[in-house]
């Protein structure tokens, strides 16, 4: 298969993935989804920068995390934005059932997680990366990745009831 083919074809397998952490970035559908868009039309544009072999979904993270901080720092410096309540936070009056409303609540309480606990969270227990491949991709050192990571996981179960 031709490299172009195959590059493209591994992108679209991973858009799932990367809507979900745009998604928990971002804590807005609208946000995500041009968040995901972003990242992908910059992939496309980049792709000459990715090395074949390497992790591919680690390096459309990166993107998407450079891509969001420079979102929040403009958003910082309008200082007048807010993102809007999750959608996956409400449970509809239909009689949703018992997975989905306990996901609804956990998607609520990681919402509330300081940007840099739930980064890492999403990473490690969401998107299943190792500390070593979230602390590569985030730039920072294991141990605070491990150390975000304890106190995200603390937050989160005291936010859902479970501590």
């Amino acid at each position: 298969m031709d490299r172009q083919l195959r590059f493209e074809d591994d992108l679209v397998s991973l858009l799932p993935r990367l809507r979900r952490f745009a998604h928990a970035l971002s804590r807005s559908s609208a946000d995500a989804d041009d968040l995901t868009q972003a990242t992908v039309e910059r992939a496309i544009r980049s792709r000459d920068q990715w090395i074949p072999g390497t992790r591919l979904d680690s390096w459309l993270y990166r993107i998407m995390r450079n891509l969001w901080i420079d979102t929040a720092r403009s958003r910082s410096r309008k200082a007048k934005f807010e993102a809007a309540p999750e959608e996956a936070a409400k449970v509809g009056a239909d009689g949703a059932t018992e997975a989905s409303a306990e996901l609804a609540r956990v998607m609520a309480a990681m919402q509330q997680l300081p940007d840099e606990q739930r980064e890492v969270v999403s990473l490690i227990l969401v998107e299943g990366f190792g500390y070593r491949e979230a602390a590569e991709l985030l730039e920072l050192p294991i141990g605070t990745i491990s150390s975000r990571l304890v106190r995200g996981r603390t937050a989160l179960l005291a936010l859902i009831g479970e501590r």
